[in-house]
């Protein structure tokens, strides 16, 4: 992989290089929970616990994920972890019907943390709603953060990555909204609002000052979706930055530049 990521036209925030820790770093990892889901219940106490041990919700999916979580189960009990795993088979089978997803919903809310396998997205039902996308959405998943790291014993094309994509993760082409005009003719709606724009790029800020990063970048396509990603990058830009993250630069890059050489 790539230390830009795979080249995507979605607006996107990019947080890279390491800096010195700065006075503003303990402040900004306390104020880091402002920015969970407004779904998920907000506790200032502890998640209940029965007999001493953590309920986890666990999404076995489909493909290689039922494979997956087993081993995760079974490296958890080596090691006398102190958490039960509540199994909740939701996966993208069209037999998984929407009563799976309301109980995997109410599982997450009450457990507070959740480990998903992998569920493929399927492509032959129109129809069918994506249960990856569901989940962003009624949960309010806003914030989608990749950590793209080299490993210095596994030979890569680029050596010392180690970079940060923070992508809004509910808004834009996730809108979902398209519909076939007539034969032949789909038009897809990208929906984004000032609010939600704001929102992902003070979580990007707020998340490069509390693990030390020095310079943020807006990656975006207003060269040709003028409007929306053009309202992405004025907003990114326009949130007082200069003032409320003086540690912090700003700057900017379209993907078709970005992912190249």
């Amino acid at each position: 992989m790539r230390c830009f990521g795979v080249c995507i036209p979605r607006a996107r925030l990019r947080i890279d290089s390491r800096c010195a820790t700065t006075s503003h770093t303990t402040k900004c990892a306390i104020e880091m929970h402002k920015f969970r889901s407004h779904v998920l219940p907000h506790r200032k106490d502890r998640l209940a616990r029965y007999g001493g041990r953590q309920r986890v919700t666990m999404l076995t999916g489909d493909g290689i994920g039922p494979e997956m979580l087993a081993h995760v189960k079974n490296i958890f009990s080596f090691a006398n972890v102190p958490v039960d795993f509540e199994e909740i088979p939701l996966s993208s089978n069209l037999a998984s019907d929407d009563a799976i997803m309301d109980t995997a919903i109410m599982a997450i809310k009450r457990n507070g943390v959740a480990i998903k396998g992998n569920i493929e997205t399927r492509f032959d039902d129109p129809q069918f709603k994506l249960r990856n996308v569901e989940l962003r959405k009624r949960l309010d998943l806003y914030a989608n953060v990749l950590h793209c790291i080299s490993i210095p014993t596994i030979p890569t094309r680029h050596k010392g990555i180690d970079i940060v994509i923070v992508r809004e993760n509910t808004e834009g082409e996730y809108s979902g909204l398209e519909h076939e005009a007539r034969k032949g003719v789909v038009e897809s709606l990208k929906i984004v609002t000032r609010n939600n724009i704001e929102r992902i790029a003070r979580f990007a800020f707020e998340y490069a000052l509390s693990h030390g990063r020095k310079k943020v970048t807006a990656v975006h396509k207003a060269n040709i979706q003028k409007l929306a990603d053009g309202l992405f990058l004025y907003v990114s830009d326009t949130i007082e930055y200069h003032r409320r993250f003086p540690a912090l630069t700003l700057g900017t890059t379209v993907p078709s530049y970005s992912w190249s050489g």
